[in-house]
């Protein structure tokens, strides 16, 4: 009995043991499991390309901002009233100086050039009458002895004068009586009388020439006028350019303080900028300068200064300067607003990044630089563009490298792969 009971103790040993066996197993197995299924975490590294901040010298420029305007504007009106009979332009046209805008209605302007040309020729007729009178030829100067009346009255006193002088001479010797002699001296003076009538009729005549000469003057000024009246039914342009506006439609009456056209010159365009007071010795005429508009962003048009004005604006402290801007490709119209840059003629040294290096967001400009395998975000301020390089005044130094890709995936202190 005591054996059977040794043997039932002995196997509650074994089996206890087993069950302690087996907890034991479970519970490493278990450990195990939670070991295998928690991955120890680690930093997740962004790949990169990087490129070296350049030290390099820039041509300096100043940068100012305005509207591109014609070099020539003129607006065309007739110099006289009329109604439209023809229309030789179109909006965007191209003209010539001289050539034809629009024709007036000219039938009353050709009838009154023929009156006046009638009273001309009639003038004239009046003018040789007035002259056959005179004696006056072509050209002629007048002189009232060449006047026929005038020198048959002058000869016949020239002889009673010498027949006078003749009879006084006879008379003191008695060889003549004194009635004789009365009767020469009467019929001297009688000749006298009409030498003087004749030369004053001559003269009255010679008046009437003048007058005949006026009425001529006038008729053909009356004629000049007609016919410059007749020319102004043709309305011209006075410069080379495109037509920016065409207001004259046929059949429509227009005065002259009706605008029937307005032609500008776009070769070359003139843009006025301002220059800050401090850059004022900078800036000369001649000086070359560059533009770039909006609707060309990749193409800069080349000027320069032409005019500068003499005084400094006393409120805003800006001098006044305008550019001549050459567009023979007609690629730039006026009204068109324009970014210019004045180039200086001194360049100094600047730190240029590329420019796909550079974030900005809400207007801040960020840059990640990359040293010992990991990205340092830097603020930075922004200069000119030189190419696909732009300048960093402050926040990166010379010799630095900056990342120029997947910036938008990275932030400050993370782990990079170059």
């Amino acid at each position: 009995m005591f054996s059977h009971r040794l043997t039932r103790i002995a196997l509650l040993a074994v089996v206890l043991l087993a069950l302690g066996a087996l907890a034991i197993s479970c519970g490493g197995s278990k450990a195990n499991v939670r070991n295998e299924g928690t991955p120890a975490s680690s930093p997740t590294a962004v790949d990169v390309t990087t490129a070296q901040a350049i030290t390099r010298d820039l041509p300096r420029f100043f940068e100012a901002t305005g509207s591109l305007a014609g070099d020539q504007q003129t607006d065309v009106a007739p110099s006289i009233a009329g109604k439209v009979v023809a229309v030789g332009v179109d909006l965007g046209s191209y003209v010539k100086r001289g050539q034809t805008i629009v024709r007036l209605d000219d039938v009353d302007s050709k009838l009154r050039v023929e009156q006046a040309q009638a009273q001309v020729e009639q003038s004239k007729a009046a003018l040789r009458q007035a002259e056959e009178k005179v004696g006056l030829r072509p050209g002629q100067a007048f002189d009232p002895n060449r006047v026929p009346e005038v020198a048959n009255a002058r000869v016949a006193l020239e002889l009673a004068e010498k027949n006078l002088r003749r009879s006084e001479k006879l008379i003191e010797s008695g060889d003549v009586s004194r009635s004789f002699f009365d009767q020469q001296k009467a019929q001297r003076d009688q000749l006298k009388e009409q030498y003087e009538s004749a030369l004053s009729l001559a003269r009255q005549n010679y008046a009437a020439v003048m007058t005949a000469r006026a009425n001529l003057a006038n008729a053909e000024s009356q004629l000049g006028l007609a016919r410059r009246n007749l020319s102004y039914a043709l309305v011209f342009s006075p410069i080379d350019g495109y037509v920016a506006e065409r207001n004259a439609d046929l059949g429509e009456y227009v005065s002259p303080s009706t605008k029937v056209a307005t032609i500008v010159r776009i070769n070359p365009l003139r843009i006025r900028i301002d220059i800050p007071e401090q850059a004022i010795p900078e800036v000369r005429v001649g000086q070359s300068v560059s533009l770039t508009t909006s609707a060309w962003p990749d193409k800069n048009f080349s000027g320069h200064i032409a005019r500068i004005s003499p005084n400094v604006s006393a409120t805003s402290r800006t001098l006044s300067v305008e550019a001549d801007i050459e567009n023979s490709s007609g690629a730039l119209k006026p009204g068109q607003f324009a970014t210019v840059r004045i180039l200086q003629s001194r360049s100094q040294p600047a730190v240029l990044i590329p420019a796909r290096a550079v974030r900005t967001e809400a207007g801040v400009s960020r840059v990640f630089v990359i040293k010992d395998g990991h990205a340092q975000q830097r603020l930075v301020q922004l200069g000119q563009s030189e190419s696909d390089l732009v300048e960093v005044k402050s926040g990166v130094a010379a010799g630095e490298q900056v990342a120029t890709s997947n910036i938008d995936q990275m932030s400050d202190g993370m782990a990079v792969r170059q």
